[in-house]
Order: structure tokens, then sequence, then C-alpha cells
């Protein structure tokens, strides 16, 4: 597993996406996505988004275009998992707010996901990293 420090720093300079890879729940993901999955050791967490997608879509305003954020520890103002080594993920129709709340929320008891936070697009049944939008 890539260390945190490069991780971070390689996933910014993806900018659009050569190829897409299919997902077999249905969406497809990009280069960047891939790198993450790889690096990170998270191919779990294109699972779990795409198995949100049947409940996700039911919201005609996720149908297009959905942000999703994984959040390890209690680093986030207001996104916080039940315990401290755990995360959380968490789908919503726009950037959160305190005000808001999000339409999925999945609990992960235990991850060694190298980076405190992560947000994720889904646009269009892609997955993508926010650079590759």
């Amino acid at each position: 597993m890539m260390d945190a420090e490069t991780l971070s720093q390689n996933l910014q300079h993806f900018c659009g996406t050569e190829e897409y890879y299919k997902h077999f729940l249905g969406i497809q993901y990009t280069d960047g996505v891939k790198y993450l999955a790889k690096n990170a050791e998270c191919y779990w967490l294109i699972d779990a988004i795409a198995s949100h997608q049947l409940r996700a879509r039911r919201k005609h305003s996720l149908t297009e275009f959905q942000v999703w954020f994984l959040h390890v520890g209690n680093t986030h103002e207001f996104i916080k998992p039940r315990s401290p080594n755990a995360a959380v993920l968490t789908c919503w129709e726009d950037s959160p707010t305190p005000e808001t709340q999000p339409v999925i929320i999945q609990q992960i008891p235990f991850t060694d996901f190298p980076l405190p936070e992560i947000k994720l697009y889904l646009q269009e049944k892609v997955l993508l990293l926010p650079s590759e939008n």
C-alpha cells in the first residue's frame, strides 16, 4: 500500500481519463479511480459505491450526479464514523453542509485506508476523481 502523502500527491495529477473500466455492478470508473483502488488497496470502495446505486437512483436528483465521501477517523467537522479506527461512506446531492443530510450513509467498522478522506463523483454512471471531471 502506498503511503498517504505519495498517494495524495499522485492523485492530483489525474485530469481526464484514457480508459474506462467496467464494474460488474454496472458502473464504470476512470484511470484515477483505478490508480486509487490499486495503490490504496481499496477496490472495496468501488464495490460499496456500486452496491448503493439501486437505492441512490430512486432519488431523481442522483440519477446523473452523485458526490461520495469516505471519511476515516474523526478529522471531519461533522461527518464522523462511530469509532476512531472506522470510516463512514456518504453520498450527497451536492457538497455537504452541516444543515443537510446525506442520502446514503454506510458505516465501515474498520479500514486501513491511508487518507483521512477522499471525495469521488459518480457522473452518468462513471466514478471519477474530482480532478478528472
